[in-house]
């Protein structure tokens, strides 16, 4: 059978439930993934004065091909983005300036450093996003930064952060839709705390300041990001879940959530309902943690497809940002991205493909047998059929077919770096 008519079938299965699968498809069209820039290169950036990678961030591997210029790195993504279906983000750290050979320290970087990522980005019709880099640098090597018992170096990365929510701006109004610049930091003490209010006091006291900078929310969105551990930082991290929970919604910021970022037996699937009861917005980083915040490769897992079912079931599609953050240097790197953005989009599609409501009121009535039995049986649906299906009609390869286009890429372009 083709593509056309198992769809045709798929969507005779769904309607019975009352699923418009023709109207789902046109709502995932409009659902961006924020790309994350940083698969491409190891998180090394293109600084002038290059540091080793730091603040607890560890890539492992050496496949062949990575990408060492702006050029080759826009090239990649490139070429994983006409293998995704849809329009979509992606999203930069400031060590991806491009400052034409000149050191520019970083509480120095302006909008005038990313106009080749914003001049690309309007040729491709994307979105940009912004993160402020605060590790892998000498005022960062006692893994310390906004929480610094010495002030200077807190200047330092204040001042980086204020500039970075003047770029987010920028791309924003170069690109018809706000950045999300999003600040997290590595601090926090590898061993037990004699103290852990008074660097939460100057964490709190560092982000008042770089907040009370007026930037256009027309144009930029700000998120802040917590961390449970880190290398370097196993016994306490000062930006907890706790402090940046009651910060953003003190301050009127979004919160984001990074699923690598919690205690193994926490989820992040779990915490969205909550925070969109008091939140008119959320972030997120989806990765993918294997005992620890180690940054896999996002797969269709039972996760991933709870955390989409949780933003669909709630109306949240327009609530919850969403980006992706992993980098695993043993595989090919564009081949990495597609195969997660991919994932993130297939549990959005499959959630769509629910009958939520129903089974909401299932839950109201207390008919608990019926809802279990439903959920089960959804799971074996022809979702793979409207996939399949929406794949072709985005112009993008269906099922594993994109493999080949990959293959053949690093044959042509990557092994010859």
């Amino acid at each position: 059978m083709t593509i056309q008519e198992n769809y045709e079938l798929a969507k005779k299965a769904y309607e019975k439930w009352g699923i418009n699968v023709d109207e789902v498809i046109e709502t995932l069209k409009n659902v961006p993934i924020s790309i994350h820039c940083w698969q491409g290169d190891d998180i090394g950036g293109f600084e002038v004065n290059q540091q080793e990678l730091s603040g607890g961030i560890s890539v492992t591997g050496n496949y062949p091909g990575k990408a060492s210029t702006p050029e080759e790195l826009r090239a990649d993504l490139e070429k994983a983005l006409s293998l995704i279906p849809g329009k979509h983000r992606v999203n930069l750290h400031a060590i991806y300036a491009e400052t034409n050979g000149e050191v520019v320290e970083r509480d120095q970087l302006e909008p005038k450093h990313f106009e080749n990522w914003v001049n690309w980005a309007k040729e491709n019709g994307l979105g940009l996003d912004y993160n402020p880099t605060l590790f892998s640098h000498p005022k960062a090597d006692d893994g310390l930064t906004l929480s610094h018992p010495n002030e200077e170096i807190r200047e330092f990365w204040i001042n980086h952060c204020i500039g970075s929510r003047k770029i987010g701006e920028y791309f924003g109004k170069e690109l018809g839709t706000p950045a999300l610049t999003n600040i997290w930091i590595p601090d926090g003490y590898k061993d037990i705390p004699s103290d852990r209010l008074t660097p939460r006091k100057r964490l709190k006291e560092s982000l008042d300041k770089i907040f009370a900078v007026e930037v256009d929310e027309k144009y930029n969105l700000d998120a802040v990001e917590s961390k449970v551990f880190g290398l370097g930082s196993e016994s306490y991290v000062v930006g907890s879940h706790e402090f940046y929970l009651n910060y953003a919604m003190k301050n009127d910021k979004l919160c984001l959530l990074d699923t690598g970022h919690y205690h193994p037996t926490e989820t992040v699937s779990n915490k969205i309902s909550s925070m969109l009861l008091f939140s008119e917005k959320l972030a997120l980083h989806v990765s993918r943690p294997v005992r620890w915040d180690s940054d896999h490769v996002v797969i269709l897992d039972d996760e991933l497809k709870e955390i989409a079912l949780e933003i669909v079931r709630n109306d949240a599609l327009d609530r919850v940002i969403i980006g992706l953050d992993f980098f695993d240097a043993s595989i090919n790197r564009v081949a990495a991205w597609t195969i997660g953005t991919r994932n993130m989009i297939k549990a959005l599609l499959s959630a769509m493909l629910v009958p939520n409501e129903y089974l909401k009121q299932l839950q109201e009535e207390g008919n608990f047998t019926e809802r279990l039995a439903l959920m089960e049986e959804f799971k074996t649906y022809p979702f793979g059929a409207v996939w399949d299906y929406y794949c072709e009609k985005m112009g993008v390869p269906v099922r594993e077919s994109w493999l080949e286009e990959v293959k053949a890429y690093e044959q042509e372009v990557l092994l010859k770096r």
